[in-house]
């Protein structure tokens, strides 16, 4: 008996059936019930019957002590799908001996506890890391770029990423200009466990897996698009963000409206017709895995030290989340100035969450300028800090690359949202 049976359990004349889980500990057994529901069984004096052994079996190929991949059953009738998981929450279950979520799954765990992944795709099953979103970092990001390029050359028609809630806007961004695909790249994540009964790993999981089979080779984020299991959005790599700690449509697109949305229960997957979108196949699969990871993002407040910028000297970039059009306090400029003369390339953005920089219509904006601050245009600040990660150390003028689109991240020119 191991994890992926499905198992009747009974003891004390109380009866589950389901698929065994993995337990954190030796003392329990968890089964998924048909309901969505985990149920955890003490060991002792519980009758196991065995009804069918690994259901949703996977096929290791790594050597002992490895995690660099593993497949289930081949079907070649269903396309390839690539399961690379970092950790987070979807990848995560409830440690019942302190009571806190902890990141254990591995992309193995992940199939056996979400059943309906099964017959969609074939899987291969991959771990770059098993951490909480937190704790990413550029050297991570450089090991999942070159992960998801390794998946893409040996043969996957798709590629799922699944990766903690809090972080996941930076590494889907910085994908995005790190990778050329020919392929879907989707992340998706959970923000609650799958040991909870409003988990909404399942349909984020089954959504992201279809938005990987389509025709549109975007890196991706799907999360719920409703707080009811309906449907999921997809939103691209460069314009979204996290807008809410618990909501399960926590995610949004910026400025702007999703790419794409899939319908669980049809399992249909639409993309929007207006958007530029690049197509399966369009793309060469390239990878500039570079980073600059000495860039900071700080965010300006109406009496901020000076101090505080100054300690930035010595940086290779900075970007500032400015006031409204791009602005600081006037005295924050000479301090810009003596970065950007050093050689730091300062980048301002704005914090709102709609409309671009704008810093010649006001005194400040045009002595930041003068400073030798980049607009960032509509640029999110997020999305500001990955970008200059990767001009820094991949192009001759990072200024003019932080002007330019490359992933959909700029817009031509910002829409006031009653003109959409």
């Amino acid at each position: 008996m191991h994890s992926g049976d499905r198992v009747r359990v009974e003891r004390d004349g109380q009866v589950n059936e389901g698929v065994l889980l993995p337990s954190s500990t030796p003392e329990h057994l968890v089964v998924k019930l048909e309901s969505g529901y985990n149920v955890g069984v003490e060991r002792e004096g519980a009758d196991v019957e065995v009804l069918e052994s690994d259901v949703y079996a996977i096929d290791g190929n790594a050597s002992e002590g490895e995690s660099e991949g593993s497949a289930v059953a081949f079907d070649e009738d269903l396309p390839t799908i690539a399961l690379i998981s970092t950790g987070g929450t979807i990848a995560s279950t409830v440690d019942y001996r302190t009571g806190a979520v902890t990141a254990q799954f591995d992309a193995e765990d992940v199939l056996r506890a979400v059943p309906d992944l099964a017959g969609r795709a074939n899987y291969r099953g991959r771990v770059v890391a098993n951490i909480l979103s937190e704790n990413m970092d550029p050297s991570i990001w450089r090991e999942l770029a070159e992960a998801v390029r390794e998946e893409i050359e040996n043969g996957a028609d798709g590629v799922v990423v699944m990766h903690g809630t809090d972080t996941m806007q930076y590494s889907a961004s910085v994908l995005s200009f790190m990778l050329d695909t020919p392929v879907p790249v989707v992340f998706t994540g959970s923000q609650r466990s799958a040991d909870r009964p409003s988990s909404d790993n399942v349909m984020n999981a089954v959504c992201a897996v279809e938005a990987a089979k389509a025709d549109v080779a975007e890196v991706m984020v799907c999360m719920h698009a409703t707080q009811s299991d309906d449907r999921c959005a997809l939103h691209r790599g460069t314009r979204v963000r996290k807008g809410h700690t618990s909501r399960r449509d926590a995610f949004e697109t910026v400025d702007g409206t999703p790419i794409g949305h899939v319908d669980y229960d049809t399992e249909t997957v639409t993309f929007d017709g207006t958007a530029d979108l690049a197509a399966r196949g369009d793309a060469d699969l390239s990878l500039d895995p570079a980073l600059e990871p000495d860039v900071e993002l700080v965010t300006f407040t109406p009496g901020m030290d000076p101090a505080f910028l100054e300690m930035l000297e010595g940086r290779a970039g900075v970007v500032v989340e400015g006031t409204g059009l791009g602005h600081v306090n006037s005295e924050l400029v000479d301090v810009i100035d003596d970065l950007t003369d050093a050689g730091t390339t300062v980048v301002m953005t704005s914090q709102c969450l709609g409309g671009r920089v704008c810093d010649r219509v006001y005194d400040t904006g045009r002595d930041l300028l003068d400073a030798g601050v980049v607009e960032g245009e509509d640029l999110l600040p997020g999305t500001a800090k990955t970008k200059l990660m990767w001009a820094l150390a991949n192009t001759d003028s990072p200024a003019e690359a932080m002007r330019t689109p490359l992933a959909g991240e700029l817009s031509e020119r910002s829409v006031p949202e009653s003109a959409r």
